[in-house]
């Protein structure tokens, strides 16, 4: 028995006594020990009954949890594992410094040494289980009940089966509890704060659970869990030691059986007579074990299915929860499955009739495009506007790693493979295995990685450094690059036959400069997404301002367009207009050209003339007086230059 007791705190006086395997503690309403105190958690700490103590396990707690044992104070950290057994006589303290409340703690023994009719060892158990052999009534029924808990589907139904077969196998059992451990929180392997919960109890000839709770036998259920056996009580409160939980439930008889798996106890199936004369039996322990021999072995696959169910379920949603964040990160969408390109320019729209009809299929696309215009944003397209949207995206930049490195990364490699690999890994191209790929900068793939790459791409199969065998993979190439790939093969530095295996459907992303007219669009989407970032709200550009950033060029592309106008978020005043002075000074330098060709007034013709005049002028400047280069760069013939020239006397 458990007696905790507020010796500290707002709620002195208040007591919690308990027989229960867990008992929580925190501020929030459900505990069992509800603690005001404003520094306390919600869910602070509980006190666990593992079979043989009680072990305080502090629920990552904000202001944190120790125990003080006389002038000690164990601190419950990461380097306790927050745990640690509580014994008669000390404090639990929650909180730090001024600002703490404290727990006494009094555990009292509430059953004395166990004088059984009955015990047997687990090890004892099944060679002497003779009685099933000789009784064909009782081999019928268990074979019935074995092959009804081996055809129960999830865990709640195994337990609900094996109280059913119970009863038909223990004719004098009127009560059915089955208790296991708690090891299902972290979904992981028992640890020593693992205590056992009384998960179901059944009363024979009733199909719902019974109006109020069946208590554990404490004194059986130790000795079951102590000692790795069965345990039979006949006369309960006589033989147990009038432990106050019998002596509570008036049980005349019990029968305690393990469900172990190896060494680990997983639970304890506890059968009852509560109202007959009669008395459970050493022949009902022997029967009851060939059951639970089988049974442990249904409850831990349940258990185990039901972990990897929930394991399953939570991978689902975090992929799903990934691949949205990913999506809208690279492309700026709101919502998965809203892939957003802005453009209305004609070269936008000319590349993007070009994508939607290559999207759902497997060829492979080749972006080409400068640094900065937005090739990865393309290539994201791809793969949301296919049929492959549900599945990963996933991202790989070959300039970024060195070769060993970059194998592995695409590739996976086994266990001992080289120096450093401690287990297997998986490479992207199993990870993205029925989605799509994208391998940015292919170029600066080395040409010993280049011919592995072919590989995958002409045969569907990848094998990781260190494996035997090949691994089919059914994934969608996307490559970008910024480089020429037909300058790339003809100097050497890239494989012609791995060229012709990307270059199946080749796409141009256009520079910024060449769709001057998404410009305002662009610039627009950009302020709006930082604004709401920054929590700054813009009034929007200046006329004037909208104009230098239409005329500035942008060697960046669009990734120097995004950086300025986040900037420009930055300065401007909450509410405020875009104005000139605010722009980079690289974008400004447009602004004293439109000044140095701005013409005199005076007719449309001379002033046109004038504009005609600069142009030819910086033309010829600019290519050092070469007039073949000018007039190329100016669209015109060379003899149109020498006859344009010579009208305007130059």
């Amino acid at each position: 028995m458990l007696r905790l007791e507020v010796v500290r705190g707002q709620a002195v006086g208040a007591v919690v006594e308990a027989s229960a395997e867990i008992v929580r503690i925190g501020r929030a309403e459900g505990n069992d020990l509800l603690v005001p105190d404003t520094h306390v958690s919600s869910e602070h700490a509980k006190v666990v009954w593992t079979g043989e103590k009680y072990v305080l396990v502090d629920q990552r707690s904000t202001n944190g949890t120790a125990i003080l044992r006389g002038a000690e104070r164990i601190a419950l950290d990461d380097t306790t594992s927050r745990e640690a057994q509580l014994l008669d006589g000390d404090v639990i303290e929650l909180g730090t410094q001024d600002r703490i409340v404290h727990l006494s703690v009094s555990i009292r023994d509430d059953a004395d040494d166990a004088k059984v009719f009955a015990l047997k060892r687990i090890e004892e158990l099944l060679p002497h289980a003779t009685i099933v052999e000789k009784d064909d009534g009782r081999l019928r029924k268990l074979y019935d009940g074995l092959k009804r808990i081996d055809a129960a589907q999830d865990l709640s139904e195994v337990l609900e089966e094996i109280c059913h077969a119970s009863f038909s196998l223990v004719p004098l059992a009127t009560h059915a509890t089955i208790v296991l451990r708690d090891d299902e929180e972290e979904g992981a392997r028992p640890t020593a704060a693992s205590g056992y919960v009384a998960v179901l109890t059944r009363v024979r000839d009733q199909d719902a659970p019974p109006s109020t709770p069946i208590p554990i036998t404490r004194s059986v259920f130790r000795k079951v869990i102590s000692e790795r056996a069965a345990v039979v009580a006949a006369d309960a409160p006589r033989d147990v030691g009038q432990s106050e939980s019998l002596m509570g439930a008036e049980i005349r008889s019990t029968l305690g059986i393990p469900l172990w798996k190896g060494e680990e106890i997983l639970g304890v199936i506890q059968l009852d007579n509560r109202t007959s004369n009669g008395v459970l039996t050493s022949h009902d322990l022997e029967v009851m074990a060939v059951l639970a021999q089988n049974a442990s072995l249904a409850v831990a696959n349940a258990r185990l299915v039901k972990r990897l169910r929930a394991a399953e379920e939570r991978l689902r949603k975090e992929n799903a929860f990934l691949k949205g964040r990913e999506q809208e990160r690279r492309t700026g969408a709101k919502s998965a499955g809203q892939v957003e390109i802005i453009g209305q320019s004609q070269p936008m729209r000319h590349m993007l009739q070009q994508l939607d009809k290559v999207v759902d299929t497997r060829v492979t696309v080749l972006i080409e495009g400068e640094t900065g215009a937005g090739k990865e944003l393309v290539a994201s397209y791809v793969h949301y506007k296919s049929r492959r949207a549900d599945k990963l995206f996933v991202g790989q930049n070959c300039a970024a790693m060195p070769e060993t490195l970059l194998e592995s990364e695409l590739f996976g490699h086994k266990k001992g493979a080289f120096t450093g690999a401690h287990e297997d890994k998986k490479g992207l191209f199993e990870i993205a295995d029925e989605g799509t790929l994208f391998l940015d900068e292919v170029t600066e793939m080395p040409i010993s990685l280049q011919s592995k790459l072919l590989r995958a791409l002409q045969e569907g199969e990848v094998r990781p450094i260190g494996a035997t065998t090949e691994k089919k993979v059914n994934v969608r190439i996307v490559a970008a690059t910024n480089r020429n790939l037909e300058k790339e093969v003809a100097e050497g530095r890239f494989r012609e036959d791995l060229y012709y295996r990307l270059k199946v459907f080749p796409v141009r992303v256009p520079p910024l400069r060449e769709r001057r007219d998404d410009i305002p669009l662009m610039a627009e989407h950009f302020l709006l997404r930082f604004s709401s970032e920054f929590g700054k709200p813009a009034a929007g550009f200046s006329q004037q301002a909208m104009e230098l950033l239409q005329g500035y060029d942008w060697p960046g592309n669009v990734r120097e367009l995004q950086n300025e106008i986040q900037r420009l978020v930055i300065q401007i005043d909450a509410g405020g207009f875009v104005t000139p002075d605010l722009l980079s000074p690289r974008v400004r330098q447009v602004e004293g050209m439109i000044e140095r060709v701005k013409p005199r007034k005076g007719t449309l013709k001379e002033m046109m003339d004038q504009v005609e005049r600069w142009l030819l002028i910086e033309a010829l400047r600019e290519h050092q007086n070469n007039k073949t280069a000018a007039a190329k760069s100016l669209g015109i013939t060379r003899e149109g230059l020498h006859k344009k020239l010579r009208a305007f006397g130059l």
